[in-house]
């Protein structure tokens, strides 16, 4: 089998990095996303928080107590799922071949790519750029020629970097590489290898494939082959969508269908546009409608045909404002979304020549 160019892109400090960017005041100080000074779990903590050891899961006292102050911010998370389907859209105008792994980082197989690239590792500081460009957010990219080795070099300059793992520094890289540093290896396994001697990759590879199945089971098998750089997993492109949608929520309310319709424009071209990125369109459009109590209603209509164009969508969007009849009440979200989708299988091949 002819090897592959798989990315790893990981957002930095994804959720701490848009409540700073979203608030300047809080730039460049230790930041944490969920929980509250009284209670609570951290969701996220942005890298300043981090220096004090501060971490997602961790009690709010926990962090309060390594960190006094730490500043704790509200999560947002449908601001973090809008941000996401913006740099899905970017990873998706390169290839098709898209499989997230969370809001904030996903594998990309460029091996075939829609800018006919030959080098993944200028893809991947292409990408990069872009996001930057788009949300004013960094993102770090591991490359290689498996999952596994990408998503491990992903971490290795963090924030903000790029890291390749070509064909030939595959061995020495595996073997130079701590114990606790190989994904799939967590704190338990990794402190259970120490106490056996197996700190680092040369060790754990001195051992056979029945030794580490005896001792760790079926996931013995899988240490076997990784710290070989074994892994022939592809990459697999999220569930066929079943409706692609954008969504804003207000700094006020509003209650104006001039307001209403100003707000439906740039949603309409939002998802016109992640319609064209995914080759597809669709014949049922809904309108989310949150008011200012937080109460939630939606409105649907499917037509004859397959519609794409942001003016189709939002003529829709418009006319559903009126069914069964307008607002009465001020509206501090609206939501537009395409459903009953033209999905169609992409055809995939395979380059035999690489250029990292």
């Amino acid at each position: 089998m002819a090897q592959r160019k798989i990315i790893h892109v990981d957002m930095d400090a994804f959720y701490a990095s848009i409540e700073q960017r979203d608030h300047p005041e809080w730039r460049g100080k230790p930041l944490a996303v969920g929980g509250s000074r009284e209670r609570g779990v951290v969701a996220a903590a942005s890298y300043e928080a981090r220096k004090f050891g501060v971490r997602s899961a961790m009690p709010s006292v926990t962090a309060i107590r390594l960190c006094p102050e730490i500043i704790f911010a509200k999560a947002r998370f449908e601001v973090y799922r809008e941000v996401s389907y913006q740099i899905r859209e970017i990873f998706f105008s390169y290839t098709d071949l898209v499989e997230p792994l969370s809001l904030d980082e996903a594998f990309l197989d460029v091996t075939e790519n829609k800018r006919g690239m030959e080098s993944a590792t200028q893809i991947a500081r292409q990408i990069r750029a872009e996001i930057f460009e788009e949300t004013h957010l960094t993102a770090s990219a591991g490359i290689s020629i498996n999952k596994f080795l990408a998503k491990v070099a992903s971490d290795i300059h963090k924030p903000n970097g790029v890291t390749l793992i070509p064909p030939d520094r595959i061995e020495p890289f595996l073997e130079d590489l701590p114990i606790d540093k190989f994904f799939g290896i967590g704190k338990k396994t990794a402190d259970k290898m120490k106490r056996l001697g197996i700190r680092n990759g040369a060790d754990l590879k001195k051992r056979s494939e029945l030794e580490l199945a005896q001792r760790f089971g079926k996931a013995g098998r899988y240490y076997y082959r990784i710290v070989r750089g074994l892994d022939d997993r592809p990459v697999k492109p999220d569930r066929i969508a079943k409706s692609v949608g954008a969504e804003n929520t207000f700094s006020q309310d509003i209650q104006s269908e001039a307001e209403m319709v100003e707000a439906l424009s740039p949603l309409a071209e939002k998802v016109s546009r992640r319609l064209t990125t995914r080759h597809t369109s669709g014949k049922t459009v809904t309108l989310k409608i949150k008011y200012h109590d937080f109460t939630q209603t939606t409105r649907s209509h499917t037509g004859k045909r397959f519609i794409q164009t942001a003016p189709d969508i939002l003529a829709e969007a418009r006319s559903l404002l009126h069914q069964p009849h307008f607002p009465d009440r001020p509206v501090r979200l609206l939501g537009v979304s395409v459903s009953n989708l033209d999905n169609q299988p992409n055809p995939y091949g395979i380059q035999l020549t690489l250029d990292f």
